[in-house]
């Protein structure tokens, strides 16, 4: 064995073997407990950074201690490989995006491997490979034969710069997510899923998910927004074609239907359309309104505008006649593209009220009869109504009920549930991307492709001039012929949004060979994914996404549980100088040199040990020092051969020993299943700490322990030292991975002698071993019998005694 620590040599040569005999492979077992363990699906951008790093060190370290547990253990890696950043890079440095994104997938597998990551690489998968993607047109055609897919206008968040619409998701602030550019709003065909079909059992089964962070959970279920209300008409007057017209709109408020004073109708509503067309102030307005996204965010902090129009509508239960405005705060998206404005009781309708000098017509007033000036600010909470006619004097939540039923029964409006998710619009006007497998025929409208002609291969072998899909330019892809009249048509030119890739690559992974259908009774033995990893960024977007793929593939059959995901850990940013480490602001870390520098161990070591894994960690320079100290000094305490015996007075009696192993062991089996695993490290270090302190016997039964709960962080090293000092049953060594996870031993911790410090005049001097609860005189004996303790007491008065308890004897002597 070595004397020196060279972690490249023994890292590299377990990987090469590991890599040689397929260590990580694995096949269905029904007589062992499957655990599925998956990091959420990485980019190939071309280089890992830290932030990746840490995301696959915990999936790794989970799945050798799960594997060490006994499991039969899956730990898939593959690539999300479709998307702008490809693209993007192809313009900019005249690269086929297939080149491109080929080439950082080698370089990123390098990386992975050199990391020493657990993968079965025999199930590795890439999402733009035809043999990938061909499953979900596949799937895409079965909804649309479900009526679950459907194609219609819509407004959208166009990006100016990436060319191509945005979900709502992807705004921030008003920029789009990847190019930062001020998104507009456009009108053009788009391709819809129905997530709304499944918004009741999305937001329902959220409370199956105790697997689950809660804050994860919360976001889903503010995003789903389900609310309880009613669809209230309002008649229309004015009617320039004299047609009967009503508008619909939606509450969770009809305890203030007495206190619309005016209606608010989105700038894409029918009625704004057609009182823009004789009215070019209300057409500018219109056309201004554009600019603004359809995310909600970015509306509720644009500056409120509107205009009124020459229409009015009928009060439904008093017949007043309420003056109908255009807004922009008002999304056609939701509820019917019209609400009810109630400037005493909502804050956003007070405020254009007073900007366009409206009536404020308060009906609540508090339950404590307290003032409230209602011209100053709206008061929006529960109360008792004023000014509302038969209802005057009920409280809020009773009133709500009455009003709803009154308008059922004169057919004024409904009862309805309401949800704030909308349609997962899943066309993307770029090329690197799923071809949508639909043709569109001049006779027959829009028709599926044929299912003996999937997969619609996207072309590869394109040249980009500018952000315009290649695929609008190249006859050989868009000709085609109807497949059901056999006359000219043309294909879809949209491909799908990138999120559709990564909502069911899960499921792929148990049967990434399957070349007759979308999945196999492997998907079922595999999924639910017993342990998923990933950032709380893609709460909303990938997780609500995968959870709705989910219920789509179990409802064609294709699998049997309702979630995809049952335990779901969202790790903390690796910051640098305070901030997120991203390229874009140029203070990443690159693995490579540190790899190079320290060896794969160090660099997992350190991002386990750095803070607990759902937290954000610092990066620290020192830190990662630090990391490699420690395994230099397990090397060398275990390639060093044992100096002579200490004196036995400077040991740890045995059974001390033993319980304070044991304890340690306890805690860190405990820190392990509750997945905090910087506070294992920690456990493991005061392992190492304790075994230099015993005899040779505890100090091998310590470093058998030691090495099994190290593994899963730092696998190269302990599997090295396993094997070096020859570890195993029965005189028979094992690897390290298949030797049984320690066990506390609870006798031990059952111990009959107690470990005590010895001050004299308040300074540590040693310590003895006394039986519990020993007496003082059994203290002071044994004390004065200690040989190492006796040049501190000769020639000394013992003035006075204090003794801890278990802990600690402190001598005051005297001349």
């Amino acid at each position: 064995m070595d004397q020196q620590y060279q972690p490249e040599k023994i890292e590299t040569q377990l990987q090469q073997q590991w890599e040689a005999s397929q260590h990580f492979h694995v096949t269905e077992e029904t007589n062992k407990e499957k655990f599925y363990c998956l990091s959420m699906f990485p980019y190939p951008s071309g280089a890992l950074h830290m932030g990746h790093v840490r995301n696959y060190t915990i999936g790794d370290v989970i799945s050798r201690y799960q594997r060490m547990l006994g499991k039969n253990v899956l730990q898939p890696i593959g690539w999300d490989a479709f998307g702008l950043p490809a693209e993007n890079a192809a313009i900019k440095h005249h690269v086929p995006p297939a080149k491109w994104t080929e080439d950082n997938i080698h370089y990123m597998r390098t990386q992975f491997k050199r990391l020493g990551f657990s993968y079965d690489w025999t199930r590795e998968i890439t999402t733009c490979q035809p043999a990938y993607y061909r499953w979900e047109q596949w799937l895409f055609i079965k909804l649309f034969e479900k009526k679950l897919v459907y194609k219609k206008n819509a407004i959208v968040n166009w990006d100016p710069v990436d060319q191509t619409v945005l979900a709502n998701e992807q705004v921030v602030d008003g920029r789009g997510w990847r190019s930062g550019a001020i998104v507009e709003r456009r009108e053009i065909p788009q391709w819809f899923i129905k997530i709304t079909a499944y918004a009741e059992e999305l937001l329902n089964e959220l409370d199956n998910l105790p697997g689950w962070p809660e804050q994860v959970k919360t976001m889903q279920r503010n995003w789903i927004g389900r609310s309880e209300g009613a669809l209230i008409y309002f008649a229309i007057e004015n009617n320039l074609e004299n047609t009967k017209e009503k508008l619909s709109v939606f509450t969770t408020r009809a305890d203030t239907l007495f206190g619309v004073t005016y209606l608010a109708i989105a700038p894409q509503h029918p009625l704004a359309i057609k009182a823009a067309k004789n009215n070019p102030e209300i057409a500018k307005f219109i056309a201004d309104c554009k600019q603004i996204p359809t995310a909600e965010a970015a509306i509720a902090t644009a500056e409120k505008r509107g205009i009124a129009t020459p229409y009015f509508a009928t009060h439904p239960l008093t017949g007043e006649k309420l003056p109908i405005w255009i807004a922009n705060f008002v999304l056609m998206e939701y509820g019917a593209g019209a609400v009810m404005s109630v400037p005493a009781h909502d804050e956003r309708d007070h405020a254009f009220a007073k900007q366009y000098h409206l009536l404020i017509k308060p009906v609540i007033k508090p339950i404590n009869n307290t003032p409230w000036d209602y011209d100053a600010a709206a008061f929006t909470e529960d109360g008792i109504l004023i000014q509302s006619g038969e209802f005057s004097d009920n409280l809020s939540a009773d009133a709500r009920q009455k009003i709803i039923a009154l308008i059922q029964k004169k057919k004024l409006g409904e009862r309805q549930i309401h949800y704030r998710l909308r349609d997962w619009g899943v066309s993307r006007q770029r090329y690197w991307g799923t071809p949508i497998p639909m043709i569109n025929c001049a006779h027959c409208g829009t028709v599926p492709v044929p299912e003996k002609d999937l997969p619609v291969v996207l072309p590869t072998d394109v040249i980009f001039t500018g952000a315009t899909s290649p695929l609008k330019t190249l006859p050989e892809f868009y000709q085609t012929t109807c497949p059901a009249c056999g006359k000219i048509a043309e294909r879809e030119t949209d491909t799908f949004d990138t999120f559709i890739e990564s909502s069911w690559y899960y499921a792929r992974y148990a049967c990434p060979d399957q070349n007759k259908k979308m999945l196999d009774d492997r998907a079922n033995y595999w999924t639910p994914v017993d342990q998923y990893i990933g950032g709380i960024e893609h709460a909303v977007l990938h997780l609500l996404y995968a959870r709705f793929f989910h219920k789509l593939m179990r409802d064609v059959g294709l699998v049997k549980s309702n979630e995809p995901f049952k335990n779901l850990l969202t790790q903390g940013m690796v910051l640098k100088d305070g901030s997120k480490m991203s390229k874009s602001k140029g203070n990443t870390v690159d693995p490579q040199p540190l790899i190079e520098k320290y060896g794969a161990d160090t660099v997992r070591l350190f991002i386990m040990f750095a803070a607990p894994p759902d937290q954000g960690l610092e990066w620290s320079d020192a830190g990662v020092d630090g990391a490699h100290r420690f395994l230099k000094k397990l090397w060398v305490f275990c390639a060093t051969p044992p100096s002579p015996s200490p004196s036995l007075s400077s040991l740890l009696a045995p059974d001390i020993a033993r319980r304070r192993l044991h304890e340690i062991l306890d805690q860190i089996n405990f820190d392990y299943a509750r997945q905090q695993f910087n506070t294992v490290i920690s456990g493991a270090m005061k392992l190492f700490n304790l075994i230099q302190e015993c005899d040779k016997t505890i100090s091998q039964e310590g470093l058998s322990i030691l090495l099994r709960v190290l593994f899963p962080v730092t696998p190269h090293i302990c599997a090295t030292l396993w094997q070096a000092l020859e570890f195993g049953q029965a005189g028979q060594t094992i690897e390290i991975e298949k030797a049984p996870w320690p066990v506390v031993d609870k006798t031990a911790l059952k111990t009959t002698t107690q470990q005590f410090v010895v001050q004299i005049n308040g300074k540590m001097r040693g310590q003895i071993t006394a039986i519990n609860n020993a007496t003082e005189e059994n203290l002071r004996e044994l004390i004065y019998a200690e040989p190492s303790l006796a040049k501190f007491l000769a020639g000394k008065t013992l003035r006075k005694m204090i003794v801890v308890p278990n802990k600690l004897v402190n001598l005051v002597l005297g001349e």
